[in-house]
């Protein structure tokens, strides 16, 4: 259970140069209406921090003293209340969502609406409490902290406020138990330390290592969706170097080799994912997926070719394989496994084109993600691209006429290289008549 030595400290917002307009104009309508109705409600969590840190949050979530149902009273049809596990509120304000959480009491005792596996995980948690009650429940220091925009305050439960001052990434309370109650805790750990660039606590670090197992028991689709947002989180490299220290990346991909994130591509591609979202760009988590798990599905192929199975066969065998045991510890939803399953199938088309069917495959809807890949094997040194991810960049540079060169000289055969063994001498026939 979290500490409650803590006191709790109060500041004015706007010495830390943060205003209601900083916010956004949903939340600001969805605390607005709450505390209309007699009740607390107050921006919490990453919202606040980020605002302290300086940077711009992607989302403002809520929390309040009003349970779901009184929440749904307030708002109608513009609320949904969902979950069983972690009941709470969807919010809706101008096509935008909040989601609205109810302040969470200490889950000590076992009953109807509070629940913990044998290994200490919570399995439902709705004990509605206080407001101090909920900072203590929270993760980390730095997401105990509520701005309430109306009264331009913010009130710090657990030190937060220092721990922001100090760059320091501190678990409330007991970090073996916090990451009992939820295992997914430590993957949050490493994506804040590589987001927020902040020093990990000794203790909050300590643990993890041992701990990791604890993830198997995590829901597979839980730990896409997690994976999801450690790949987009915009700080890919620093963040696989954490995952790795931590023997959580191997927790998450058990069947690939535990150095793989050290590998030439995976870097090459996480500081070209981190590229992309710092230009405003989006990312597709099935390309990183295909990145991760490729070296895996090259092993399998091979074997399916040592089988004496043909190129394209062997490749699709060793993709479903990949894909099926992969989806047993983070469900890849059908649609990514299948632009995985493109970009992997497409890269021996690639790598030995003949001219009749490079028109045919530039218009494939998965050719550009099948080409980034290739030439990002080629950038990190694979050389059985055969040089052709730099012959395709230029293919597609060039003028249609260019490209007519380009295609009659990539069915032109190979010159054989020269070999430095002395020639034979010729034979030399003697002009009689046995020799004729």
């Amino acid at each position: 259970m979290p500490s409650s030595t803590f006191t709790l400290q109060k500041y004015k917002a706007a010495d830390y140069g943060i205003h209601p307009n900083d916010v956004s104009e949903a939340a600001l309508a969805t605390i607005h209406e709450l505390t209309k109705a007699g009740f607390q409600a107050y921006v919490v969590g990453g919202g606040v921090r980020d605002l302290l840190l300086g940077l711009h949050p992607k989302d403002f979530d809520i929390a309040t003293d009003a349970t779901p149902d009184q929440i749904k009273r307030v708002f109608g049809r513009g609320c949904q209340i969902i979950g069983r596990r972690f009941q709470l509120a969807h919010v809706y304000h101008n096509r935008q969502m909040l989601e609205v959480a109810t302040f969470r009491a200490p889950h000590e005792e076992h009953t109807a609406h509070s629940q913990t596996s044998a290994h200490g995980m919570i399995v439902r948690d709705n004990i509605w409490g206080s407001i101090d009650q909920d900072a203590l429940r929270r993760d980390f220091s730095i997401n105990a902290m509520y701005y309430q925009p109306e009264t331009g305050q913010i009130l710090d439960f657990a030190n937060g406020m220092k721990d922001i001052k100090s760059k320091t990434l501190r678990m409330i309370g007991d970090p073996a138990t916090r990451y009992r109650e939820d295992p997914v805790r430590m993957l949050r750990v490493a994506r804040f330390a590589a987001k927020l660039q902040f020093r990990l606590d000794d203790a909050t670090e300590a643990p993890v290592k041992d701990l990791a197992y604890l993830l198997k028991a995590i829901s597979h689709h839980r730990l896409y969706d997690e994976s999801h947002k450690m790949f987009a989180c915009g700080h890919l490299q620093a963040l696989l170097q954490h995952l790795g220290e931590m023997d959580l990346f191997s927790a998450l991909f058990p069947q690939v080799k535990e150095d793989v994130f050290n590998s030439p591509l995976v870097k090459l591609a996480a500081k070209n994912t981190d590229d992309r979202i710092q230009q405003g760009k989006s990312v597709n988590p099935a390309f990183f997926y295909a990145v991760v798990l490729w070296e895996w599905q090259q092993r399998l192929t091979k074997l399916e070719l040592d089988r004496g199975e043909d190129i394209f066969p062997a490749y699709q065998s060793a993709g479903i394989k990949v894909l099926t045991l992969q989806s047993q510890q983070t469900a890849i939803p059908r649609f990514v496994a299948q632009t995985i399953r493109d970009i992997w199938d497409l890269q021996p088309r690639l790598e030995k084109p003949r001219s009749r069917v490079v028109p045919k495959l530039i218009i494939q809807p998965k050719f550009r993600a099948g080409f980034d890949f290739l030439l990002l094997r080629e950038l990190s040194g694979d050389n059985r691209t055969h040089g052709m991810g730099t012959w395709w960049e230029h293919y597609q540079a060039v003028s249609t006429d260019e490209q007519e060169v380009l295609l009659r000289l990539l069915d032109k055969p190979k010159a054989k290289p020269k070999s430095n063994k002395p020639k034979k001498p010729k034979a030399v026939v003697a002009n009689t008549k046995e020799a004729q």
